[in-house]
């Protein structure tokens, strides 16, 4: 039990660590990873995640509005957010809906895996070929709101916190370079995850779990934010670039090997 506890603190505070550097969270990595391990059931660890993600993102959301040095337009960062809390509403009321339809849990855990996986790939896509893309200015209020609620819905949903594919879409409709887009995907997986935690503790459908566990995880979450926060300021766009590449391509390669494995 001692060595499985060292391995979920060391898989939040790495997952952290890279997740606050590239904005998506470490949930994305969080999730996989201990699907991989089964060592707890699929709603256990889409809930540990999730608290995870919303403890570093939620700290780095805070530093980064007391550094005064947050480069998100507030302009789109207001609209995103509110869309973000609709979306991880919804995200979440569709995941509880299909735990309790399935009584085959693995069934979603699959579904997980291969939606992650497109998302990802169609991620790892968009990256390598974005020098080619031609991307938008986009200040509507009524777009800005719909693309939160879709980011909202995918992090909330899929128990990641958030994803590769936040960047993506904040590139492709507002310009965002890759530091911007962080430090915006970040207010989202804050928003959404709020959202989503409140909607699993309101219908009572919190897992069972060891307090010292989600306590751990929290703590090394924030640990792992806080030192991401300090490489990030280190890292020109460039190199967030190629860790972002690389890791989405872990990212894929555990979504695979966890889709078979629950199939």
């Amino acid at each position: 039990m001692i060595y499985l506890y060292f391995i979920i603190m060391l898989v939040s505070f790495m997952a952290s660590v890279i997740g606050s550097i590239c904005g998506i969270g470490g949930g994305v990595i969080i999730k996989p990873v201990l699907d991989s391990l089964g060592i707890m059931s699929i709603n256990t660890i889409s809930f540990l995640s999730g608290f995870t993600v919303l403890c570093m993102s939620t700290y780095s959301v805070i530093m980064g509005g007391k550094s005064g040095k947050s480069n998100v337009k507030v302009k789109i960062k207001i609209p995103v957010s509110l869309g973000a809390v609709v979306g991880g509403i919804f995200g979440k009321m569709i995941f509880s809906a299909m735990i309790s339809q399935f009584t085959n849990a693995d069934f979603i855990g699959a579904i997980q895996a291969s939606c992650l996986f497109i998302l990802s790939f169609g991620t790892l896509l968009y990256t390598s070929n974005k020098k080619k893309i031609h991307t938008y200015h986009i200040e509507n209020i009524t777009v800005c709101t719909v693309s939160g609620v879709l980011l909202g819905f995918f992090s909330s949903f899929l128990g990641i916190g958030g994803g590769p594919f936040n960047l993506v879409l904040l590139s492709f409709l507002f310009s965002m370079e890759i530091k911007e887009a962080a430090q915006t995907s970040l207010f989202i997986i804050m928003f959404s995850q709020f959202a989503s935690l409140c909607i699993t503790i309101m219908s009572k459908q919190v897992p069972s779990f060891n307090i010292s566990i989600i306590l751990g995880m929290a703590l090394f979450g924030i640990l792992g934010a806080a030192m991401g926060r300090k490489i990030n300021q280190k890292l020109d766009s460039a190199r967030v670039d190629k860790l972002f590449v690389f890791l989405l391509v872990i990212i894929m390669v555990i979504c695979i090997c966890n889709f078979f494995k629950y199939l």
